[in-house]
């Protein structure tokens, strides 16, 4: 093999990986988008969640005494 054989092979070969590279860095970016938005979502859904238990947990405190011992659980079963 030539010496310019060689040097057009790995030419072609370092243009391959320039374009894989560049492939890699647009997917890598989409992706660091992707995290950021679900990110978002997720504390978004934390905050909907502690909100909702504090709802939950005020509601429960207005429960009377009474009722509060005789609450069901899911089964049927008494607490």
């Amino acid at each position: 093999m030539s010496n310019q054989n060689q040097i057009d092979q790995i030419t072609e070969r370092v243009e391959r990986l320039l374009l894989r590279y560049e492939e890699l860095q647009r997917t890598n970016a989409l992706l660091g988008e992707q995290v950021g938005v679900l990110t978002h979502e997720r504390d978004s859904l934390k905050s909907r969640l502690s909100a909702a238990r504090a709802r939950v947990d005020a509601l429960l405190e207005r429960l009377p005494e009474s009722s509060a011992h005789t609450l069901q659980t899911p089964e049927g079963t008494e607490r």
